[in-house]
């Protein structure tokens, strides 16, 4: 295929970060702001939360309710004011509501161990969320701003890197500065007693070099667009309006409910980790290894967790995560030890990252697209209100607890202070909530979930056996449209057809199963065989459709691509992988191994994945012929299907492009040309291609 003349910041896919950091400076400047703020952020909050423990130290219960008032007023103002000040910010010059905010963040970061007094340290962290209310907002709508739109999705991505990344390097700073504190105290007399000074010291210097950062960003103006309607939904509405939809379905219902359970655990964790690590013996170095840790296995999951268990379906990933993230909370209240403690951590975090991704994704998928967003800002608003709600109770069910020592023998016995049993009664909790959103939601009934775990990781990693591999055909562009049935991929094949025609290029639509004459009696035994007494096998549905593929390349694709056509097939390889691999539930490396070596290796220049959700696609097919075998299988069935198909995508999102099939086909077909119209060859003359 040949390929697009260059541009000056075309050269690199969209998805390169270093590029997009490279040919961007104003970006780049912006997501540098965006790194010290967030590191910061985290510093920021960790040094709070050391000044509300030394304010109150000797009181076990105070500590708690200190730490725990800190969380609440760090939270509390986004759950109750944030769509009011995202409206209000969205009219405010962003530039200098960025630098406002970084410098008076900077001006009351400074001012806590100035005043040194618990109350001002409540009222500062208040005042800091109010300011961090309008800075966000301004934030994220000046991203798209600075650049193109094919490269937002990398900005996007980096800036959640910055966001959550420095998490970890602000926990090992805590740590790093609170030991530093000890060693400068003698030359610095007003460090003595307050092991998180310096740490709020340098946090504020943060801030104000982030402020002089954002001065120097060009932004380009905004045309101010007449608005409609009231600012913002209440709280109150919102909760109401989303719970009244989520309790509609069953699904949704156990994923949201599984959900709040496991951000109350967290909330359990926020509020009593500081009294915790203290029973431990441990002062704010070791609440700074306790914080990093759980961000680290935080980021670890989220990132590497859905990689690892690519071959799970989402839902028993989900429930599964959130059943281990309880019992390695129970393993860390119960170890006894910092360092053994740490590392459970990692875990909770870890398995805490995976149910977050799993969770999103899922709400993303199974939500109609035109009350979605109301659905995310219902399940945002909420886990806000459960994780103050929590963060209020546990320090007062910590001290009902009260310390215990368990003996089970006379020469043996262990003492749990109050935070350690709250923090693993929140653990079997969350547990429980686990094994019953798995029950609810499991999409593979029938199949052991021990047996599933276990292929999953097997799945993880290249096929032992690699096909031999044909060189590719110079010529032509190879496309393949994916999706469920219903999502209107032969609409968006004739209608890219005719538009490819105008512009000159042969074109070949062809089709699996059935683009060949063999194919067609293929098709015939694959879709209409409906035999109750010998039903047709997983595996021998596997081969039938790649004997169908193997002849659809050797007689048809192929030979369009040598004399230089723009082929276009509804399914191809992906098909396999989504309906027989996670639909029948086969190995999907063995899958893979087949179509490949039926294919012998042949991919497409591009992969269109026409996403719509099950239930829309069935109305669709309703005023159609009778469903063949595919289409009559269950939701279930088409789920583990989409969610496939999404799944490929997202590995590798260089050779897929994913369009909404929800919206209408002139919408969907403008995009994919868009899309399309740079990868295209120039047309080959009449008889030129011919070999």
């Amino acid at each position: 295929m040949t390929e697009p003349a260059a541009t000056p910041h075309a050269a690199a896919p969209d998805h390169d970060v270093r590029a997009l950091l490279r040919n961007h400076p104003d970006f780049r400047r912006m997501w540098l702001s965006l790194t010290l703020s967030s590191f910061g952020d985290w510093l920021g909050m960790l040094a709070k939360l050391g000044t509300a423990a030394g304010l109150t130290v000797g009181d076990a219960t105070q500590t708690s309710v200190a730490v725990s008032t800190v969380f609440i007023l760090q939270l509390a103002p986004a759950a109750l004011l944030g769509p009011l000040a995202g409206a209000l910010a969205d009219r405010l010059d962003r530039r200098l509501t960025m630098v406002v905010g970084d410098v008076l963040r900077f001006g009351l970061f400074l001012s806590i161990p100035i005043f040194a007094s618990l109350t001002w340290l409540f009222v500062a962290t208040l005042l800091i969320e109010l300011v961090t209310l309008f800075w966000g907002p301004a934030k994220d709508a000046t991203v798209p701003n600075l650049v193109p739109e094919e490269r937002l999705e990398a900005a996007n991505r980096i800036s959640l890197v910055a966001t959550y990344g420095s998490a970890p390097v602000a926990g090992l700073a805590f740590i790093l500065l609170t030991l530093l504190t000890g060693v400068l105290d003698n030359a610095l007399p007003f460090l003595a007693g307050h092991q998180s000074d310096l740490a709020m010291y340098v946090n504020a210097a943060t801030f104000l070099v982030a402020a002089l950062v954002i001065a120097r960003l060009d932004i380009p103006p905004r045309t101010p667009r007449p608005r409609r309607g009231g600012l913002a939904p209440t709280l109150g509405r919102d909760i109401v309006e989303g719970w009244r939809f989520v309790g509609g379905s069953p699904l949704l219902r156990g994923l949201v409910l599984g959900m709040l359970v496991a951000f109350g655990a967290g909330g359990v964790v926020l509020g009593l980790g500081r009294a915790f690590v203290t029973g431990l013996g441990a002062g704010d170095p070791g609440y700074g290894v306790v914080v990093m840790a759980v961000f680290a296995g935080v980021a670890l999951g989220v990132w590497q967790g859905p990689r690892w268990l690519s071959g799970l379906s989402r839902r028993r990933t989900f429930g599964l995560a959130l059943s281990a993230a309880g019992v390695a909370l129970v393993l860390v209240a119960l170890v006894g030890d910092i360092v053994v403690a740490a590392l459970f951590v990692v875990a909770l975090g870890l398995f805490t990252g995976l149910a977050y991704v799993s969770a999103y994704t899922l709400l993303g998928l199974e939500v109609d697209d035109d009350v979605r967003g109301r659905t995310f800002s219902f399940v945002g608003s909420s886990t806000r209100v459960v994780i103050i709600a929590v963060m209020l109770v546990a320090p007062w069910v910590a001290r009902f607890l009260g310390e215990r020592t368990l003996a089970p023998s006379p020469h043996w016995s262990v003492t749990y202070s109050g935070a350690a049993l709250a923090m693993a009664l929140a653990g079997v909790v969350t547990g429980v909530a686990g094994v019953v959103a798995l029950r609810q939601m499991d999409d593979r009934r029938g199949t052991p979930l021990w047996a599933d775990l276990v292929r999953a990781l097997r799945r993880h990693g290249p096929a032992e056996v690699a096909p031999v591999r044909v060189p590719r055909p110079a010529g032509g562009c190879f496309v393949a449209l994916e999706g469920g049935d219903g999502s209107g991929k032969t609409t968006q094949a004739t209608l890219l057809a005719e538009w490819l025609r105008e512009r000159g290029h042969e074109v070949v639509v062809t089709r699996e199963p059935g683009g060949t004459a063999t194919g067609r009696e293929l098709r015939e035994v694959l879709l209409n065989h409906r035999g109750e007494e010998q039903p047709l096998s997983p595996r021998a549905e596997a081969l039938l459709f790649a004997a169908d593929r193997a002849q659809h390349v050797a007689e048809v694709v192929r030979p369009g691509l040598d004399r230089g056509a723009v082929v276009l097939t509804d399914r191809y390889v992906d098909s396999s992988l989504a309906y027989q691999g996670a639909g029948r539930d086969l190995p999907a490396a063995e899958v893979e191994t087949l179509s490949t070596w039926a294919t012998q290796g042949l991919l497409p220049d591009l992969t269109v994945v026409l996403d719509v959700d099950p239930a829309t696609a069935a109305r669709r097919r309703a005023g159609r012929a009778a469903d063949d075998r595919m289409e009559a299988e269950s939701q279930a069935f088409h789920a583990r299907v989409r969610e496939q198909f999404l799944l490929l995508a997202a590995r590798d999102p260089a050779r897929y492009l994913v369009l909404d099939a929800s919206t209408s086909p002139e919408v969907v077909q403008q995009r994919l040309r868009e899309h399309l119209a740079p990868r295209l060859p120039s047309p080959v003359p009449a008889g030129a291609g011919a070999r």
